[in-house]
């Protein structure tokens, strides 16, 4: 029900990329669903992006395309956990991987499913028993190996009328000093 309910709104998603900290770019886009449920996005604001010349420039073309395309497959990866497939959650039960923490009687449970896709990761859920809403979201799994993880933290907003929604979002590739935060807002 909440995810039809969503498919009636539109927002401004913010996108900012971070290198070792640093901001290095920031984009806005307005986004809604289409009449066939995917998600539409038109580019309203960028941060004018820096050009070098010669070979400093060359460098530096290369070095953001490769960020990109790590980018782009850290992306996919998280979209195997966010949003979480029942089937997968079940897979996880069953197999004993997965454990429930109270966090905060009454207000936030934490359900934790360990070996969720690939050996070694973690899917972890934070919920309000009582509204039975999703409160966030979080993600430990890695690239091709381990010691290439990936990490994501997803925070979910209320909206007036009781839907719920990724309000913010950051991925991390420690390896590569890169993070992407990206906020959804003005519903």
């Amino acid at each position: 029900q909440n995810q039809q309910n969503l498919k009636h709104y539109q927002w401004n998603e913010t996108t900012a990329v971070l290198m070792n900290g640093e901001e290095k770019s920031r984009k806005v886009y307005q986004v809604h669903y289409g009449p066939d449920g995917t998600i539409q996005k038109t580019e309203v604001k960028a941060t004018p992006e820096k050009h070098a010349r010669g070979v400093r420039g060359h460098i530096m073309e290369k070095k953001k395309e490769e960020m990109t395309e790590e980018m782009k497959r850290a992306m996919e990866i998280v979209k195997q956990y966010v949003p979480p497939d029942p089937a997968g959650i079940q897979a996880a039960m069953n197999s004993g991987n997965a454990s429930v923490h109270m966090a905060e009687p009454g207000k936030k449970v934490s359900l934790t499913f360990r070996n969720y896709q690939m050996p070694g990761d973690q899917l972890t859920l934070e919920f309000d028993p009582s509204t039975r809403s999703i409160l966030g979201a979080n993600v430990s799994t890695y690239m091709d190996d381990p010691k290439n993880p990936v990490e994501l933290v997803v925070q979910v907003g209320k909206l007036p009328d009781g839907t719920t929604h990724p309000s913010e979002s950051t991925l991390n590739l420690k390896s590569k000093n890169l993070t992407v935060v990206t906020t959804n807002s003005n519903y």
